[in-house]
């Protein structure tokens, strides 16, 4: 069983693989498949809790249920207490559901119908309620069933996928299980990892049951996982003869009058992740605080365009947008980075002023980093339709404006036109102010030191997360601040053995 897969699927492409693998290597017996994830998942479980002696298993219909009448049966065979909660009548089940139902009374297991009074009474819920097939809001009487699961603050198993949530886009179906582990099955699904995804399945495991999805090469995955190890082919030592001006000059553009922190944010970033110079153009009046702050930044006091152009010659990656704002000084900033010829890494109020525009300019020389509000801007969608498929969302992104798109958010998207990637990385204490200006530092700088603008992209949400995950698990997620992030990111970037979050 593996943690992750680099690849993802729609649940439409793994049911696919599921009837292929039962046709063509099970003679047609879709039971032992069923059999594979019931003894999986119940693995997990004894694994996970392995002083466990009760546990609940509440089971709907199809083969998501069929798969928890098989842990049923293998836990009480294993002489634990099992309390099995049917919210379909067991005997309406057939096919090899139905044949996991006669299994588990045969292991001496007696289902009770789901009443709402219902005590849940082992240390551990196993979720057999609703599968992957979901495709509309979830109804009673399971919006129920789930409502006890998570209000019962119990530990939970979901079997494949947490009931409720969609296994395509991470968007919850109007309620879902939140689980403490999900051990899915056959090949990874792209919900469980972005969206409301990660929220729901906690600690998420594979076991592809050993169907091998890359043989089927025309199932292309919809996405594929980022991982801390591509980070020490992409960043490589540097030669014994290196010098500053090996590593690339970013140009940061922002802080207008009273905004200053969030460009000092970037610029202090792109510092860190090994630019080989770093300058700032922002109002004069925050140039002090910035030389104070950082004063390896060169810092350039900039009051129109006429004075910003001169600079941005020697500037091989500008980013702009920290702190720009959307009035006059902000706006003649962007035209003058927009007319520079240099490839751009575009965030915050750059990408506001863009979408005010009457039609969204399209270049291939530079990457924009919106959430979910400044996307749904772009697009001239609400934010919730941009939460609603994300994936979709990126892709039009990328067609409309061009480059390369970083989605940004649970599960942060990377699109470039060919391929989507999904980062995995990252915690809840990233929801404070500041997080989106040190990732276009880290972004620019990463394309300062000569990564490709795709790579770049990736390299830079990779080393922002796994940052920020390194520095909740030393001081928590509470209280986390942006600042605190640039010097976990420098050790991320010298790691020649990259390994999970916290790892040394």
């Amino acid at each position: 069983m593996s943690t992750l897969s680099s690849s993802l699927y729609l649940a439409e492409q793994v049911r696919e693989l599921d009837r292929r693998t039962i046709a063509e290597e099970m003679n047609g017996d879709g039971f032992a498949l069923m059999k594979r994830a019931g003894r999986s998942a119940y693995r997990a479980l004894r694994r996970r809790w392995p002083q466990v002696r009760r546990v609940t298993i509440a089971c709907g219909a199809g083969n998501n249920a069929g798969d928890g009448y098989v842990v049923a049966a293998l836990a009480a065979a294993d002489g634990l207490d099992v309390q099995l909660l049917a919210l379909r009548d067991p005997a309406s089940l057939s096919g090899d559901a139905g044949r996991a139902v006669t299994m588990a009374g045969d292991a001496g297991v007696e289902a009770l119908a789901w009443q709402a009074d219902t005590p849940l009474e082992g240390e551990v819920i196993v979720d057999a309620l609703l599968g992957t097939g979901l495709d509309g809001a979830v109804r009673e009487p399971y919006v129920g069933a789930i409502r006890a699961i998570n209000e019962s603050r119990l530990p939970v198993l979901a079997v494949d996928i947490p009931s409720g949530l969609s296994a395509d886009t991470g968007v919850v179906l109007g309620t879902a299980v939140r689980a403490t582990m999900t051990v899915t099955f056959i090949a990874d699904k792209l919900g469980l990892h972005t969206g409301a995804g990660p929220a729901h399945v906690g600690e998420h495991r594979l076991d592809t049951l050993e169907v091998m999805a890359p043989s089927h090469a025309d199932l292309i995955p919809v996405a594929r996982l980022l991982s801390s190890t591509q980070l020490a082919a992409w960043l490589p030592p540097r030669l014994a003869d290196g010098h500053k001006g090996d590593y690339g000059h970013v140009m940061v553009v922002g802080g207008a009058p009273g905004f200053g922190g969030a460009a000092l944010l970037a610029s202090r970033a792109a510092a860190r992740l090994g630019a080989g110079k770093v300058s700032l153009a922002t109002a004069p009046e925050h140039v002090t605080a910035s030389l104070v702050s950082c004063p390896e930044v060169m810092v350039h006091g900039v009051r129109s365009v006429s004075e910003l152009t001169p600079l941005l010659h020697g500037a091989d990656v500008i980013a702009v947008g920290p702190g720009l704002g959307t009035g006059a000084w902000g706006q003649g900033m962007l035209q003058g980075v927009l007319d520079a010829g240099r490839p751009l890494v575009v965030d915050a109020d750059a990408i506001n002023l863009l979408a005010a525009t009457a039609t969204v300019m399209n270049r291939d020389d530079w990457i924009l980093t919106p959430h979910p509000g400044e996307a749904a801007r772009l697009l001239g969608w609400q934010a919730d339709d941009v939460q609603a498929d994300r994936v979709v969302a990126v892709r039009r992104l990328q067609q409309a404006c061009g480059g390369v798109v970083v989605l940004k958010g649970s599960g942060t998207l990377v699109g470039d036109g060919r391929d989507i990637m999904v980062c995995p990385y990252g915690n809840p204490g990233m929801g404070s102010g500041g997080m989106g200006d040190v990732l276009t530092g880290m972004i620019a700088a990463m394309a300062a030191q000569g990564l490709s603008l795709e790579r770049a992209a990736c390299a830079g949400v990779i080393v922002h997360s796994l940052a920020a995950d390194d520095a909740a698990h030393e001081g928590g997620q509470r209280g986390l601040l942006a600042s605190d992030l640039a010097s976990y990111a420098r050790l991320w970037i010298n790691r020649q053995v990259h390994g999970p979050p916290g790892s040394a």
